[in-house]
């Protein structure tokens, strides 16, 4: 069944730290949600405006095994008093599951207050 997964995160706009940011929530999402990499379609990443120092997509590939995904990285609509410093990302994902996992860390939790309850 195919879903769609949602995740986000924080952190600084260093490399260093977008990297470890996308690493940690991707392999959160799959482990959370029992996949791997080849049941992964596609993924869509977006950044707020104060994350420039990489793409999100460069480490999925690099140190996520997502070669064979398709991939896209988008700037994050500014709304003020919103959440800074945050990677968001949608997977579309073929689940064993009728419920899927999303992901919310390192203060991006404020963003889906809701799933808490879950």
């Amino acid at each position: 069944m195919n879903k769609a997964i949602r995740g986000a995160i924080t952190c600084s706009n260093d490399e260093n730290s977008m990297r470890e940011a996308t690493v940690e929530l991707l392999n959160t999402i799959l482990e959370k949600n029992t996949l791997t990499t080849d049941d992964i379609h596609f993924a869509n990443f977006s950044a707020t405006k104060d994350l420039t120092a990489c793409y999100p997509a460069k480490y999925a590939r690099l140190d996520c095994g997502f070669q064979d995904v398709p991939m896209m990285c988008y700037q994050e609509m500014h709304v003020e008093n919103s959440l800074e410093k945050c990677i968001r990302v949608m997977l579309f994902a073929d689940v064993k599951s009728d419920k899927v996992q999303h992901v919310y860390l390192k203060g991006a939790e404020k963003l889906r207050p809701d799933l808490k309850e879950r």
